[in-house]
């Protein structure tokens, strides 16, 4: 394979004219950025031009487009031009919230930009990927994604995984001179690489469409259930269509003018602005959350969070500082608390910024061991990973070569054959961890020794963060379970569990995998002792029957054919696991593989299961959760992952984000309420006079402006002010239906009155166009304020936004002068006018009224 190939450090350094010492400087660098270009792929955006022809092609412009040629053809000009107006509205108000949204996307998406340490004038330092050109110095360790190509010129080695770019299914050991990817994923090791091709010139940028993953995002569950409320609409008003069109054959009426009035009566009712509302409130709320300092990588995933009801947390940085503190050392073998940090020292980097060894190296300076350090040079260093434990460095000292080792005690303890302290450090160890405490371990050995000697214990404390406590507090009355989830012993676990509220309930994650085995052995020993009383004759003695068990317990054990076992045991058994974790306050000693089982068995249990991870092994964690919550400092290839990405450390910032998500979707709910209540209102009542009286309520016209006037305050309802839920929210398609029925039933009932009166009082039919044409317009955007305040009275908190009030009442006031000086429709006084406004504010009344009983009682 060409990625094995080797290639020559010093022909290559020289063919890019790079000093691997000291890098590129940053004149140098912006000068090849001028030659190379951005290290990016070029998104396919669609032009401007495209953009505009989508939104006039398609089922719904079409009808709307044919609407307006069998207006011109019948020379209703007056229609022809309103109907285009509506067309245009659309597609302008369309277009430019779909700009806003992408832009904001855009910027969305910059504040994620993937980051490289880059070697400039001889100090490393975190750039944005994008800036990263031929020549550069990176440096690669675990978590990180590969920027560019590269090959990889001084350290130990790496393992990386490039399965989405080679398709191999196992990660590839890589070594000095070898080759790696951009987009690859460095699994473990740590080691420093030029960059040699960068944007399209990669394997990755060559085989760009091979590997991207499609742009159309996954709809949420929220998403479809609108959608399908869309095509259910749709539905209903073709049905309605149909049977208007067949009773005017009968009536002999005029083809032309039916079929064109269908048609517009069919516009009015879809729901036009459904895929700009949608888009535009989920951007919207992705702006308010990255105000938050959380940032949505998929929009659709704002509906997950807004249901989540337990939140799986990590510890370290989340729930705590990830800011050691270095307890009371505890020094052995002679030595002293001065070399103990040197040894510490010495086996560390201080370019890595890791937070375990930051406190270290300040506790280094003082005790003043700076002078010290320039005696010794660091030649060689293997940074820590999850499965040896420790880090290793190689050390050039005044006595010879040394050789140093960091990392969880026990890992240490095992390197020091000789120690005859052994009872005496895991009783320490168990000490610190009683006290919250992580303990690191050093020891040291020379180049003529055969075995380490353990210098000594540094304690570390990682402090809860001050706000995680009245955090969690606050979770809980929001209806969300926070269960800690960390990789620390079990005493670090319990004791920050006990100090932030969260319950000691805490599972060790053996004691699962132990109760899980224990639960199956148990399960197959009685299955197979049912088999052998059904199969065997009563004849066969009780030695032959163990024997004939103990074969079935083996090929069992070691063909894992646990499928074999009936459907209702399994089930039985699967309920215990769940109920032991959906009990659990927290999981310590938790590995990557546990979060993934945590979180399957969550989701079995029916919970919308929120997961925060950091770590490149926390990635298909993340992907299984509802809502993967990649936290502050996470690596790029758990950003990746994650559909929410935090910008700022602690618990709060994820609070606040499930909040902004409650939030996006009691707007979202009060729309598709509102839509569904007033397409009913709309056809209903028209296609039932047209069938029964045989009377045009109002006309084609007259169902665009409607329509016009609609969709204007429908577009701010993204703006407007809504109260997030005390609980987590699901969508209940059955309370919503049940409500916009109930509100469009009482809207059909109200037109037919006033339809009645003003039939009694003789008004001629053009006038009664008129002013139903008012009271479906005032009466049409009250029922927003119905819907907007759910349960409550419309006049509870919150009050609606003034960037959604002065749209829908100035919508109101327009068609109300439309209507009073007469413009395509007869004219109508002010005093009948105002008789309406009063008729349609008496039924606002009822209809909220009404709202809150249906609620009472589809609650109760």
């Amino acid at each position: 394979m060409d990625g094995q190939k080797k290639y020559d450090i010093k022909e290559t350094l020289g063919s890019l004219e790079t000093n691997a010492g000291t890098g590129l400087s940053e004149a140098e660098a912006k000068r090849r950025i001028e030659k190379y270009g951005a290290n990016e792929i070029p998104e396919n955006e669609e032009t401007t031009f495209q953009r505009i022809i989508k939104r006039l092609w398609g089922p719904i412009p079409w009808m709307i487009e044919i609407a307006a040629i069998l207006s011109a053809v019948v020379q209703k000009w007056e229609d022809f031009t309103i109907i285009i107006t509506l067309l245009f509205v659309n597609l302008v108000v369309d277009f430019l919230q779909e700009s806003k949204a992408l832009n904001a996307l855009k910027v969305l998406k910059e504040k994620l930009a993937k980051k490289a340490l880059v070697k400039r004038e001889s100090k490393f330092m975190d750039i944005d990927a994008r800036w990263v050109v031929p020549g550069d110095i990176i440096k690669l360790k675990i978590g990180a994604i590969v920027p560019a190509d590269a090959v990889l010129v001084s350290g130990n080695y790496l393992q990386v995984d490039q399965a989405a770019l080679t398709g191999e299914s196992l990660p590839t050991d890589k070594n000095v001179g070898d080759i790696v990817y951009g987009n690859s994923i460095i699994k473990m090791g740590e080691m420093e690489a030029v960059v040699t091709k960068t944007g399209m010139n990669t394997y990755f940028g060559k085989s760009a469409s091979l590997v991207v993953k499609a742009s159309r995002e996954q709809k949420s569950h929220f998403q479809k259930a609108v959608i399908n409320i869309g095509n259910g609409l749709i539905i209903l008003t073709a049905f309605l269509a149909i049977l208007l069109i067949i009773f005017s054959i009968f009536r002999h009426d005029s083809m032309m003018e039916v079929f064109r009035f269908v048609l517009v009566l069919v516009v009015a009712s879809i729901p036009v602005a459904l895929p700009a509302v949608m888009s535009v409130t989920l951007a919207i709320g992705a702006m308010n959350l990255a105000k938050r300092q959380a940032i949505v990588s998929r929009l659709a995933a704002i509906e997950e969070l807004a249901g989540v009801d337990v939140l799986c947390s990590d510890k370290t940085g989340t729930l705590t500082q990830n800011k050691m503190s270095i307890g009371e050392p505890k020094p052995y073998n002679n030595f002293t608390q001065k070399d103990l940090f040197l040894y510490a020292t010495l086996a560390s980097r201080k370019e890595n910024n890791d937070p375990i060894e930051v406190p270290i190296f300040t506790k280094g300076a003082e005790l003043g061991i700076e002078q010290a350090l320039s005696s010794y040079t660091q030649e060689k260093f293997i940074p820590f990973d999850p499965v040896r434990k420790r880090t290793d460095a190689t050390i050039n000292s005044p006595g010879g070569t040394l050789f140093i080792a960091k990392g969880a005690p026990q890992v240490i303890l095992g390197l020091c054959e000789n120690e005859i302290h052994g009872k005496e450090i895991n009783d320490d160890v168990y000490g610190f961890a009683e006290k919250g405490n992580r303990t690191l371990g050093v020891a040291v050995k020379k180049e003529n020794e055969r075995t380490y000697s353990l210098v000594g214990l540094i304690p570390m404390y990682d402090p809860p963060r001050e706000d995680s406590k009245e955090t969690i507090a606050k979770a809980r009355d929001l209806g969300i379970k926070v269960k800690m989830v960390t990789g620390d012993n079990h005493a670090i676990a319990i004791e920050i569990a006990r100090m932030l509220n969260i319950g000691d309930n805490i599972m060790d994650t053996a004691e699962l995998k132990q109760e899980n085995t224990t639960k199956e052995l148990t399960l197959l020993a009685n299955i197979i002792s049912t088999t052998l009383y059904k199969k065997l004759s009563p004849g066969v003695n009780d030695t032959e029957i163990k024997k004939f068990g103990d074969e079935i317990v083996k090929k069992v054990e070691n063909e894992l054919a646990y499928s074999r076992i009936p459907q209702g045991h399994i089930r039985k058994h699967e309920s215990e696991i769940i109920e032991i974790i959906e009990n659990a306050d927290g999981f310590s000693q938790v590995l990557p593989e546990d979060k993934y089982y945590i979180i399957d068995k969550l989701q079995r249990a029916n919970h919308i299961v929120a997961m925060t991870g950091d770590g490149v092994n926390d990635a298909p964690a993340l992907k299984k959760a509802d809502a993967g919550i990649a936290v502050s400092g996470a690596t790029d290839a758990a950003r990746a992952a994650a559909d929410l990405v935090l910008m700022a450390p602690g618990l709060s910032v994820i609070i606040n984000a499930l909040t902004e998500a409650r939030l996006v979707f009691e707007r979202m709910k009060g729309y598709a309420t509102f839509r569904i209540a007033e397409t009913m209102r709309v056809i209903l009542f028209m296609s039932l006079s047209i069938l029964v009286f045989n009377f045009y309520p109002v006309t084609a016209v007259m169902i665009i402006i409607l329509a016009l006037l609609n969709d204007i305050p429908i577009m701010m309802i993204a703006y407007d002010n809504a109260e997030a839920s005390k609980l987590p929210v699901r969508w209940n398609m059955h309370e919503v239906m049940t409500i916009a029925a109930v509100l469009g039933i009482a809207g059909v009932i109200s037109s037919f009155l006033l339809y009645y009166f003003l039939e009694k009082m003789q008004y001629a039919q053009a006038l009664i166009q008129t002013l139903i044409f008012v009271k479906l317009d005032v009466a049409g955007h009250s029922t927003l304020y119905v819907t907007r305040t759910g349960e409550k009275h419309f006049w509870k908190k919150p009050y609606p936004a003034l960037k959604f009030f002065i749209p829908a009442f100035s919508s109101r006031i327009i068609g109300t002068l439309v209507a009073t000086f007469g413009i395509f429709m007869a004219p109508v006084s002010w005093r009948d006018v105002g008789y309406i406004w009063i008729y349609a504010t008496a039924w606002f009344i009822f209809n909220d009224y009404l709202k809150v009983w249906t609620f009472k009682l589809i609650r109760r």
